[in-house]
């Protein structure tokens, strides 16, 4: 669902080698990129079976956890057009290794917090290894694969292996968490961390790209600044003075303004907003960031929903989460056949109908409704979200030509994971503000049925005027 794409230009043609050690050296990166992106995936959906323990050990609320969750998001947000410009810079392997190494330290680090600053922060540093290790090794991988039908399986493999880390992260997360406690799902991605090093040690790189420009550091900052800002209000907003509030808004619009006009005047902006004046990607940026609002924040409440409510146990709260997040990857693999059997507008307005169908389903979820009501309606909601990432990307993507693919898809991905913060942040602060918790569960299941029509409606519309134009 909530997978990081980013295509990377043709590599530079490799030196000649044998068949064998090149179908040995492939698989070595695979391995190793495999490893990495197992662990960010399921760290970013793990630790949604883990906030009542979290809770409970270190004594935070629910605009605590949010920020436990989007400390995570909002860096690997924030930062994901930086990493890739460091993977130019540095060389794909030793930016890997180095969003590796630093990954891992910080998950050690949220194993041992001792309270909620500390976690947050430790889970920002996360999102920063992340963000810096994803596109690196979508680097390795293309510069291991320069046959573009292999580059495309290898590709699809990595994919799959995140999928299926996403969807058993719940579960996984439960078993840990109910035989060692809440710190164990952080400390289990040390010792696969260091695997990923270990894999990735003698994998051969390309030299690093000497790159004129200089980072665009204020570009980067006012961009951190516009994405955290509004986040922090929607969590924390009931809490501040509407002095404050209205501040922090008005800073955040004045970052947005700066990003803007820095982009627009670089010579070699991090993020080109021409991108945006084709309506296709632009109404791709839209509904995948919807798309991911939705389903990660949906996923965050049904969380405390199955503990919190219906005092499940976290592995029990995983089990009960499992059609949720199963069904991403089914959706995911079926997404190209779907699109080329309804076309892309049709396809991608009947999985947000699924979405809403999903939302209006769960209704009828309350504290002693049977769990078996839930099944279908998840499941609907799951194969939406897992159609809706690939289905958006490819058009958008093709859009571009080849020297911006990256950077496209790079833009892509930071609205889904702005979108998966915002969607946290907003459902987290409905369900806290309207009680008891099964009605503010109603009034995110009805959000997500408007935000789900409208995302429909945007790109039904995207595509009647790109068949116009």
């Amino acid at each position: 669902m909530n997978e990081t794409v980013q295509a990377m230009p043709p590599p530079a043609r490799p030196a000649p080698q044998s068949a064998t050690s090149g179908a040995r050296h492939q698989r070595r990166v695979l391995a190793a990129t495999g490893v990495s992106y197992v662990v960010v995936l399921l760290d970013a959906s793990i630790v949604n079976v883990a906030l009542n323990g979290i809770s409970g050990s270190l004594g935070v609320g629910i605009d605590g956890l949010q920020w436990v969750v989007n400390a995570y998001t909002l860096a690997f947000a924030g930062l994901l057009l930086t990493g890739g410009t460091l993977a130019d810079r540095w060389g794909a392997r030793r930016a890997y290794l180095a969003g590796l190494l630093l990954f891992t330290a910080a998950s050690a680090g949220c194993g041992l917090a001792t309270g909620l600053p500390v976690l947050a922060a430790g889970r920002a540093v996360q999102g920063l290894g992340a963000a810096v290790l994803v596109p690196a090794a979508l680097k390795l991988i293309n510069q291991a694969h320069p046959e573009p039908e292999l580059r495309a399986r290898a590709i699809g493999i990595w994919m799959s292996l995140g999928a299926v880390a996403m969807a058993a992260g719940p579960l996984i997360g439960g078993g840990l968490i109910s035989w060692l406690g809440w710190r164990s799902i952080f400390f289990v991605n040390v010792p696969i961390g260091l695997a990923g090093v270990w894999l990735a040690r003698t994998v051969a790189d390309q030299p690093a790209r000497s790159l004129p420009q200089r980072l665009d550091l204020v570009g980067q900052g006012s961009a951190v600044v516009a994405l955290g800002l509004p986040i922090a209000a929607l969590i924390q907003g009931r809490d501040w003075s509407p002095p404050l509030l209205w501040a922090a808004l008005a800073v955040a619009a004045v970052a947005a303004a700066a990003f803007v006009v820095t982009e627009s005047r670089s010579p070699h902006p991090m993020l080109p907003l021409s991108l945006f004046r084709g309506r296709v990607f632009a109404g791709s940026t839209v509904v995948s960031a919807t798309s991911a609002l939705v389903f990660y924040g949906l996923l965050f409440v049904c969380g405390l929903y199955f503990q919190q409510v219906r005092g499940y146990s976290p592995f029990q709260a995983g089990l009960a989460l499992l059609p949720l997040t199963a069904t991403v990857a089914v959706g995911g693999f079926g997404s190209a056949r779907a699109a080329r059997l309804l076309g892309p507008r049709w396809s991608m307005c009947a999985a947000f109908g699924g979405y809403a169908l999903g939302a209006l389903g769960l209704l009828s979820a309350t504290r002693s409704s049977p769990y078996w009501l839930a099944l279908a309606p998840m499941a609907v909601i799951g194969l939406a979200g897992g159609f809706i990432s690939p289905a958006a990307t490819a058009p958008a993507l093709g859009t571009v030509g080849d020297a911006r693919a990256g950077i496209a898809a790079a833009a892509l991905n930071t609205a889904r994971q702005f979108g998966s913060a915002v969607g946290v942040a907003a459902f987290g602060t409905l369900v806290t503000a309207v009680h008891p918790f099964t009605r503010g569960l109603h009034a995110v299941l009805c959000a997500i049925t408007l935000a789900s029509i409208g995302a429909a409606v945007v790109w039904a519309y995207t595509w009647r005027r790109s068949s116009k134009a």
